[in-house]
């Protein structure tokens, strides 16, 4: 029977108990990790005992990077926790994190690079590892005063570099809870203050209604008594004055209605409607302009239209506003046509607005029914703030409708919008 050598089998012996060790250790580090609500403190302090149990030393720390300056969040030493040291200082974990490499000293009283520890501690020999992710420092671990006869080897940094891998998953968890809680009180913060800005603009769309319909409603009834003896020279005056108003109050309402209705807060009263009679009706609403401008509105209804259903409020605001952006870049003494005919294929009814203006291009087609947006920079009271085509695109979308432009620079403008017959 072959003789087993005494000291083979001891060191197996050996490394057997220490591999047993390790993985009891790591073991344990996986349940802390796996901790729910767990201060990092503490599950640092918890990692940091296990690690210098690993090691056989008495004395450690845990450092992390904030700010150019390195705080003790886990130490052996209860007086050190929370103290911060700037990365300029002289000392070891100042060195370790600036150099981002591991360091062993067996003596330190014998190295004049750093301070004398002041016989705080037993033995001279030190380890400090820096703790990185993605070569990003996070932190450094320190460790000293080994237990029993022998003192800390260079070998040991290796288990000590093992271990910063695993808090490392700490600190990165904790980073990213922190990060994530920081997201959300900025998203409540702001939530709060839409909802905050949000009752403000109702407040003013609740004011512009009261203040400003009741003062405008008398400028209209007094211009209205005047048309009846003014003298026909100052007319134009008067006619002027009374399509201002009723511009103000076309943009006021606009305005009024486009919130309301990106806030849901409207849906369509339908009712049973003529297409024809609704031509009519907004071209009747605009004649005045029209007559301003030198411009003629001609109507062109298919014969023999199916009534649909729809808001007429809506749609006659959609029509009288195509007619009106239509007279806005129309030249004078040009005309413009308004009409509407049957898509029988698609059972829908198409209405139009067709100018004999300076037409536009593809980009600002691209654009023209966005909020605020206009075709001219032109200061003209017919042109407006660029609300009433995005109104135009609200209402016939709440009515499951389509509406789009078809131009091309000289040839005028098309303006056409479908309605479902059902």
């Amino acid at each position: 029977m072959p003789e087993i050598n005494p000291l083979f089998s001891e060191h197996t012996v050996s490394d057997l108990d220490q591999a047993h060790h390790l993985l009891k250790n790591i073991s344990q580090i996986i349940q802390i990790l796996n901790e729910k609500n767990a201060k990092l403190g503490t599950s640092l302090d918890r990692i940091l005992r296990l690690l210098l149990d690993y090691l056989g030393v008495e004395q450690g720390s845990i450092m992390v990077h904030e700010k150019k300056m390195l705080s003790v969040v886990a130490s052996t030493r209860a007086e050190l926790i929370g103290m911060k040291q700037p990365l300029a200082e002289g000392s070891i974990a100042a060195f370790v994190a600036k150099t981002g490499k591991p360091i062993f000293i067996p003596d330190i009283s014998k190295d004049e690079r750093f301070h004398s520890r002041n016989g705080v501690y037993k033995k001279n020999a030190v380890l400090s590892a820096p703790i990185l992710q993605n070569g990003k420092l996070l932190g450094v671990i320190n460790a000293t005063d080994k237990g029993g006869d022998k003192d800390l080897l260079k070998e040991d940094i290796a288990y000590l570099l093992d271990f910063s891998s695993l808090i490392i998953s700490i600190l990165v968890q904790q980073k990213m809870q922190k990060e994530l809680q920081r997201q959300r009180n900025i998203l409540k913060k702001k939530n709060q203050e839409l909802k905050r800005q949000e009752k403000l603009r109702d407040e003013l769309y609740r004011m512009l209604i009261h203040d400003l319909k009741a003062p405008l409603a008398e400028v209209v009834a007094n211009l209205d008594i005047m048309s009846y003896s003014i003298a026909d020279d100052n007319r134009e005056f008067l006619e002027s004055a009374q399509i201002g108003c009723d511009r103000t109050v076309s943009m006021i309402s606009n305005l009024i209605t486009i919130n309301k209705i990106e806030d849901g807060k409207i849906k369509p009263s339908l009712e049973e409607a003529n297409p024809a009679s609704l031509l009519e009706e907004a071209r009747s609403a605009i004649k005045g302009l029209a007559r301003i401008k030198s411009v003629e509105i001609i109507t062109e209804a298919q014969k023999e239209l199916p009534t649909i259903f729809l808001d007429r409020v809506l749609i006659l605001r959609v029509l009288q506003n195509l007619l009106t952006n239509a007279l806005g870049h129309a030249p004078g003494s040009t005309n413009i046509t308004l009409g509407c005919h049957l898509l029988p294929a698609k059972q829908k009814i198409e209405f139009f607005v067709q100018d004999e203006g300076s037409g536009i291009s593809k980009p600002q087609s691209a654009v023209l029914f966005e909020k605020y947006s206009r075709l001219s920079n032109k200061q003209d009271a017919l042109i407006g703030t660029g609300l009433g085509l995005y109104f135009c695109k609200l209402a016939v979308e709440l009515h499951l409708g389509k509406i789009g432009v078809d131009s091309e620079p000289g040839n005028g403008c098309r303006f056409h919008f479908t309605l479902p017959l059902d």
